[in-house]
């Protein structure tokens, strides 16, 4: 015959267990819950700073910086756009350069996104935009020959 002090003490640590686990069981379901929402919200916030680093700049400084004049903030500006307005006309970065008044290092910086051109530039680029071949090819005709006093032969 089994001691009567180990029997109870058994029945004892079953009901207790039980209990335990029954109160326990909606903690843990609930814990369960916030490992989900944490792992969404993780995923959120990944997508969102991939987001933000594809448009660059942060939006404070865009909303910061105000237009100083109306007919340059107006002026969109793509670097795509400028390679393909560079290739229209059939320029090479160095005489696109020249005709907007900068180095070539920043027509290259322009089209690769790596910099944006100023506002007094922006409105350079815009000007060329309504250009054809052949007036952008006597346009730098006109800079090369106010440059060197005498007219080029071709």
């Amino acid at each position: 015959m089994p001691n009567i002090l180990t029997v109870l003490k058994e029945e004892i640590t079953r009901l207790a267990r039980k209990e335990l686990r029954s109160q326990t069981e909606s903690m843990k379901k609930a814990s369960a819950q916030h490992r989900r929402d944490i792992v969404i919200l993780k995923r959120q916030v990944a997508e969102l700073q991939r987001k933000l680093a594809r448009y660059g700049e942060p939006v404070s400084k865009k909303s910061a910086a105000p237009p100083d004049d109306e007919d340059t903030a107006r002026v969109r500006f793509t670097a795509k756009g400028l390679r393909s307005q560079r290739t229209r006309l059939g320029l090479s970065a160095g005489n696109l350069a020249k005709l907007v008044g900068v180095s070539p290092k920043s027509i290259y910086d322009w089209e690769r996104g790596v910099t944006r051109p100023r506002k007094r530039h922006l409105s350079a680029l815009a000007s060329l935009r309504d250009v054809g071949k052949k007036e952008a090819r006597s346009r730098l005709e006109q800079l090369n020959e106010q440059k060197t006093g005498s007219p080029r032969k071709s």
